[in-house]
């Protein structure tokens, strides 16, 4: 399989937030942040994958800032990384202020997605090749978070995480 680049993948989805989608607060409701979140990576996994894929886990979610109601929220979400069969999907959210018009980075995720076939059996995906100096800097990043999280699932051992160690041994220096 070819590597591709993650702007391949790049998904951008940009809406208005809704009386209906907020909170007591008039802020979009975290929620329906999420799902937003979920269907931009979900389409980026599958741009890159050119399969069906499936959301195997949120690994982190930042709520940085509130989003009111009225906001334009934009949505981007790409690969930062492709391993065997899974996916790190990165993904900024962007707030556009209803007043000036000035855009300002609201929260931030990372969700892991599975390509998997009609059966639901994983299957593999292309590798990814990182251009940018973000994309190189989200791609190296990626490995040590599927390592730390392997670890914590206790489904690696402390001392097979090479890229762990590696920033440990750097930073102990």
């Amino acid at each position: 399989m070819q590597a591709k680049n993650p702007s391949d993948s790049r998904t951008i989805m940009t809406d208005l937030v809704l009386p209906s989608e907020t909170n007591p607060l008039n802020n979009l409701f975290g929620g329906e942040l999420l799902a937003r979140m979920d269907r931009a990576a979900s389409i980026a996994a599958r741009r890159h994958s050119r399969k069906i894929t499936v959301t195997a886990s949120v690994n982190h979610v930042a709520f940085n800032q509130a989003v009111p109601l009225g906001s334009v929220v934009t949505v981007e979400a790409a690969v930062s990384r492709a391993f065997k069969t899974s996916m790190e999907v990165y993904i900024d959210v962007w707030m556009e202020d209803r007043y000036n018009g000035k855009r300002s980075k609201a929260n931030e995720a990372i969700y892991t997605f599975v390509a998997v076939d009609e059966t639901g059996k994983p299957i593999e995906v292309p590798p990814l090749e990182p251009v940018t100096d973000l994309e190189k800097e989200r791609f190296a990043a990626a490995l040590r978070r599927k390592q730390l999280s392997l670890v914590l699932a206790k489904k690696m051992k402390p001392s097979e995480a090479t890229e762990l160690r590696a920033l440990f041994m750097e930073s102990g220096k």
